[in-house]
């Protein structure tokens, strides 16, 4: 972590579409729902992100107040331990969301996790408060985010298998 820095641009505003946390076009007509970035596009607040390989997106203790959709590249997250030491907990490909631990809280809180751009990435983020807010107004935003969230858990249970599977090996 040490000479990380902070190294994104904003290369585009959304507006959002009227009230903050609404989300125009959920459940409405025939047409297949809306995606999970369509969802984020439409808060109030939502904003498109490049970010530099190497840069840091966020530091552990910053606050909690944007979730971020990885549209493009890729992102690790790691856990810095009191020592100094930092270790790799996931390493997020492309609609990968995270950032979401304010969003279960439902208070104001701090990361946990130091993130990093692996690689250029781009993504797409909107502020922790409207997207509760789109969430308490459609059930169908709640779900595309356990969606979203649910490829995380089957990332992290394959890491595991394979680490376990790894170390295993290496015993013998």
């Amino acid at each position: 972590m040490v000479g990380a820095t902070r190294g994104f641009s904003r290369t585009t505003n959304l507006p959002g579409s009227g009230a903050p946390g609404a989300v125009a076009g959920i459940g409405t007509g025939s047409q297949p729902g809306p995606t999970l970035v369509d969802v984020i596009r439409g808060l109030g607040g939502s904003s498109v992100e490049t970010i530099e390989r190497g840069k840091t997106i966020f530091f552990p203790g910053d606050p909690a107040e944007r979730v971020y959709l990885l549209r493009r590249g890729a992102v690790r997250l790691s856990r810095v331990y009191e020592s100094g030491e930092e270790i790799t907990v996931a390493l997020l490909r492309e609609n990968s969301l995270f950032g979401v631990l304010s969003l279960l809280t439902g208070q104001r809180s701090d990361r946990f996790y130091h993130a990093i751009a692996f690689t250029r990435v781009e993504l797409v983020t909107a502020p922790a408060t409207s997207v509760r807010q789109a969430i308490e107004q459609d059930a169908s935003v709640g779900l595309l985010l356990l969606q979203g969230l649910s490829s995380r858990i089957l990332q992290t249970e394959t890491m595991i298998e394979t680490l376990t599977h790894r170390d295993m090996s290496s015993r013998w």
